[in-house]
C-alpha cells in the first residue's frame, strides 16, 4: 500500500474534529482511476506487457561511452544529456521500462550501413557483447532470452525479457556462414537492409539496384527460416518486401515501421504489402518516429531541406548568412506537432487492411531524437494503449498488439525451424562484388 504524507493543516483537522474524519480520509486517499480507457489499457498491459520490436540503447552505449559500461547506471539515465552533443537524454532506463509496462524488448545491435562488410561484422559482434554485458549487470530487472518460452518465463518472473536483433544485412558480410554464427551468438532477427542496399537486397531509401531480392537474397530468407531467425522487412524496398513474402515460410516482422497510406515515407509499409501480410502471419511493429507518423511533419522536413539547400547555393562559403536565414525560416515555419494520435492512426490503418493479428509495437527509442508528444520515451506505452482503448479497441485486441502477436510470430518461426531441422544448411555463396 502506498502512503502519502499528511499536511499539518489536515492533521490538525483530524485531531480537532474527529467526526470529520471521513471527509479528511477522502482528501488524503490516493486518487482512484475511473477513466474506462485507462482501466482497459492498464488491464491489458498487466495481462500482456509490451513486447517492443526495436530499441537502440546498444548504439547509444557505443556513441556515448565507447561501450565502456562498468560505471554506466542503467537504472536511471535521466542525467545522460551531458553525454550527447545536442544534450539529448536517453529514452530508456530500468525505471521507465517498468513505468511503461515493458515486458520484453528486442535490443538492436545496429551498426552504420556506411561501414565495409568486414568492419560491420566486427562491430556487430562488439554490439552483441556490450548488450549481453548490460543485461548481465542487472539480473534483477533484465534477463537474456532466445526463445518464446523463455520470454514468457522472464515476464512471469518480473524481468524484462531481452532479445537481440541485427539491424541491417551488411552485418553478415554477405555470408550465410556468418548469418548462422550470428544466430548462435543470440541474434533472433535480422533487418535485411538498413539505409543502403546490400549486394543482395534493395533498401527503401537507396536507388534501386536489384529489383528487390537477388537469388542469393532469397536463399538468405530461406536460411533464416531454416535456423529460426526472424526476417525483418523494415528498411527494405517494396519489391524486396514482396519478394521476401513470396519466399518466406515463417512469419516475417517489420520491427519498426508505419503505414505508407497514412504517411508516405519510404520507410513505411505500403498497402500492397499489408494486404499480403495475413497470408504470411507476420506483423508490423508500429514505430514512434514523428517523421514516419505525421505526414505534415514529413512535408515540413522536406521543405526545410529544400530551403537549406537553396540558401547554401545562394550563399556558398557564408555559413553565418545561411544560419541566419534558416533561423528566420524556422521561426516562420514551426515544426508540426506529432502526437500519440498519429501513432494510433497507423495502427488503425493496419487493422483495417491487414487485421489486428498483424500489429505490434516497435517504437525505435534511442534511435531517434524523440517520440511523439506524450510518448517521448519508454514510459509512454500506457498512454498509447489508452488512446487505442478510446478508439474502441477491446482488452483482448490490446493484449494482441502489446505482446501476444509478437510472441506468436516468434514461436511460429521456432516451430517452422524445428519442423525442417533435418534439412542441411544452405551453402549458396554471394556473387563476387562488382
Amino acid at each position: 500500500m502506498q502512503h502519502r504524507l499528511v499536511s499539518p493543516a489536515v492533521l490538525a483537522a483530524l485531531l480537532a474534529a474527529p467526526l470529520a474524519a471521513q471527509s479528511v480520509e477522502e482528501e488524503i486517499a490516493p486518487a482512484i482511476e475511473t477513466d474506462p480507457a485507462v482501466l482497459t489499457a492498464n488491464a491489458a498491459l498487466e495481462a500482456a506487457p509490451v513486447f517492443d520490436g526495436h530499441n537502440d540503447v546498444p548504439i547509444q552505449l557505443r556513441a556515448r561511452f565507447d561501450n565502456k559500461i562498468n560505471e554506466f547506471d542503467f537504472a536511471d539515465t535521466s542525467g545522460t544529456g551531458a553525454t550527447h552533443p545536442e544534450g539529448r537524454v536517453m529514452h530508456t532506463d530500468l525505471a521507465r521500462l517498468a513505468e511503461g509496462k515493458v515486458g520484453a524488448q528486442f535490443w538492436s545491435v545496429y551498426v552504420p550501413a556506411s561501414l565495409s562488410e568486414p568492419e560491420a561484422v566486427q562491430m556487430t559482434i562488439e554490439q552483441i557483447d556490450v548488450t549481453k554485458r548490460l543485461i548481465a549487470r542487472y539480473p534483477g530487472s533484465l534477463r537474456y532470452v532466445e526463445t518464446a518460452d523463455q520470454v514468457e518465463r522472464a515476464i512471469a518472473d518480473g524481468r524484462v525479457a531481452s532479445l537481440l536483433g541485427m539491424e541491417g544485412g551488411h552485418s553478415i558480410g554477405s555470408s550465410l556462414a556468418v548469418l548462422r554464427q550470428m544466430y548462435a551468438l543470440g541474434a533472433r532477427y535480422m533487418t535485411l537492409t538498413h539505409s543502403k542496399n546490400t549486394p543482395w537486397a534493395d533498401s527503401a531509401t537507396d536507388v534501386p539496384k536489384h529489383g528487390g531480392l537477388t537469388d542469393f537474397g532469397k536463399d538468405l530468407v530461406r536460411e533464416m527460416n531454416r535456423i529460426g531467425m526472424l526476417v525483418d522487412l523494415s528498411h527494405v524496398s517494396e519489391e524486396a518486401m514482396l519478394d521476401a513474402l513470396e519466399v518466406a515460410k515463417a512469419p516475417v516482422i517489420f520491427s519498426h515501421s508505419g503505414a505508407r497510406a497514412v504517411n508516405g515515407h519510404a520507410r513505411n509499409v505500403p498497402d500492397s504489402v499489408l494486404r499480403q501480410l495475413p497470408y504470411n502471419g507476420g506483423i508490423v511493429m508500429v514505430v514512434a518516429l514523428p517523421g514516419f507518423l505525421n505526414d505534415a511533419r514529413r512535408q515540413w522536413f522536406a521543405a526545410r531541406e529544400a530551403e537549406e539547400a537553396r540558401q547554401n547555393s545562394l550563399f556558398q562559403g557564408q555559413p553565418d548568412i545561411v544560419k541566419a536565414a534558416m533561423d528566420a525560416w524556422d521561426a516562420a515555419n514551426p515544426e508540426p506537432q506529432t502526437t500519440i494520435g498519429h501513432m494510433a492512426d497507423h495502427i488503425d490503418h493496419i487493422r483495417e487492411v491487414a487485421g489486428v493479428e498483424s500489429i505490434g509495437v516497435g517504437a525505435d527509442f534511442d534511435g531517434m531524437p524523440s517520440g511523439p508528444v506524450g510518448f517521448e520515451d519508454v514510459s509512454g506505452y500506457p498512454a498509447l494503449f489508452a488512446e487505442l482503448a478510446r478508439r474502441g479497441y477491446s482488452q483482448a485486441e490490446l493484449e494482441m498488439i502489446a505482446s501476444r502477436n509478437a510472441l506468436r510470430v516468434l514461436r511460429q518461426a521456432e516451430r517452422y525451424a524445428a519442423s525442417i531441422a533435418d534439412q542441411p544448411p544452405i551453402e549458396t555463396l554471394a556473387p563476387p562484388a562488382e
